[in-house]
């Protein structure tokens, strides 16, 4: 028989207490809390607090390029099968066109059921959306879109060292060497996740304090559709294929909570790259697998982005009652399996991608976009917590689907 004595109660409190103050993720919650109580009371100051989140971002960016570059370059000369690279990249690829064709056909699905565009112009405030339409007649370009995304250059130079390592004569020496590089910057990148709550902090501050909630209102409709949408794909695209594999959504998403969190306060997915290639590799993916999944998948498969920009062709097809036929929608989804692709990494690129594809339809006004500008960077939190949690998932299904998936640990890696 087990006896509870004051003792025992005070030092499990005590424990619970250390436990909770020493998280980070409370850290970060309680700071994304504090950034909206700033914004809201006092939006000048708000603003002021943007160069926490830019600073914070910078300095995780810093990390991003030797943390892919190491990753990719172990987990292949690591691998001693190049062709396992190969189909690994293919298998990758193939996944990504279906899920982001899946969620392009979600948004244009719940978009035409709840028509969210069904409302009075004359309510909505105007933006100046001149920069982004600008360069709305200019085609997509592959090689541009190359060589402004600094995660697909860093990608490619660490596919070709990592497969010129396997035939290199101190091959062994040199892993060595970079082993213990990529423990010196692992190491590093713990350290600075401490500053997570600042540049959480930093970024919800802005946003609120720059667009204020105010905003929300009249675009409260597809601020609704936009979360429903992204949801339903979480819980039942992305659910679902995990549950074949006998993964629990709800399970990974605890796992992952800290990052999801993380960009939810600064609305970049970016932040939380190195620390998601931390975790998946800890969860039991295997070293390649993350280095060639999750590079690529942040330039290739940004399912929540996909389910915005759909969403968004939809809705101002109907705020000017643009009636768009079945043949129109299809192209819709043609044009944006494209440019989609393009709207990775760099701020206001989905407003690029939402103008050319209005260009290329020749029937929705370009000018529509500046209804959109006032709730874009309330939306820009679904789209990057959407992206995160569609390039997590993409990585255990294919790490499971080349049986190079260990043991599943969800126990939190950074906090230790």
């Amino acid at each position: 028989m087990n006896i509870t004595t004051p003792d025992s109660v005070g030092k499990t409190k005590q424990s619970l207490f250390k436990t909770v103050i020493t998280n980070l993720t409370f850290w970060v919650l309680i700071a994304i809390i504090a950034g909206i109580l700033l914004g809201h009371f006092s939006p000048e100051n708000g603003v002021k607090m943007e160069i926490l989140g830019a600073k914070f971002i910078a300095l995780i960016k810093l990390f991003i390029g030797p943390i892919i570059f190491l990753t990719i370059v172990l987990g292949i000369s690591g691998m001693g099968n190049l062709k396992k690279v190969g189909r690994i990249g293919v298998k990758a690829l193939g996944y990504f066109e279906v899920v982001s064709t899946v969620a392009l056909a979600i948004g244009v699905g719940v978009a035409y059921l709840f028509k969210p565009g069904k409302i009075d112009k004359s309510a909505l405030t105007l933006g100046d959306a001149s920069q982004y339409t600008k360069g709305a007649a200019e085609h997509f370009s592959w090689l541009q879109f190359f060589f402004s995304n600094f995660t697909l250059q860093v990608l490619l130079a660490a596919i070709v060292c990592g497969i010129a390592l396997n035939f290199y004569k101190k091959r062994e020496q040199t892993i060595l060497v970079l082993e213990r590089f990529s423990k010196v910057v692992f190491t590093g990148l713990k350290y600075v996740m401490y500053l997570a709550p600042i540049g959480a902090f930093g970024g919800m501050a802005f946003t609120i304090g720059k667009f204020g909630l105010q905003t929300l209102i009249p675009l409260g409709k597809l601020m609704l559709c936009v979360y429903l949408t992204m949801a339903l794909f979480v819980f039942l695209v992305l659910g679902s294929i995990l549950r074949y594999y006998k993964i629990s959504i709800l399970s990974i998403l605890k796992y992952i909570k800290e990052e999801l969190l993380l960009v939810l306060g600064t609305s970049s997915s970016e932040a939380a790259l190195p620390s998601i290639m931390v975790k998946l590799e800890q969860m039991g993916c295997s070293k390649s697998v993350v280095g060639l999944v999750i590079p690529t998948g942040y330039s290739f498969n940004l399912d929540g982005t996909s389910i915005y920009l759909s969403m968004s062709v939809i809705f101002l097809a109907q705020l000017y009652d643009v009636h768009l036929s079945f043949f129109e929608i299809l192209s819709v989804i043609g044009i944006l399996m494209v440019t989609s692709k393009g709207a990775a990494g760099v701020t206001g690129s989905g407003f690029i991608v939402l103008a050319s594809t209005l260009t290329a339809l020749h029937k929705i006004p370009v000018e529509g976009l500046a209804f959109l500008l006032g709730v874009d960077k309330f939306m820009s939190e679904a789209r990057a917590i959407t992206n995160l949690i569609g390039n997590t998932v993409a990585t255990i299904i294919i790490s499971k689907s080349e049986r190079d998936f260990t043991e599943l640990n969800l126990e939190p890696v950074l906090e230790e």
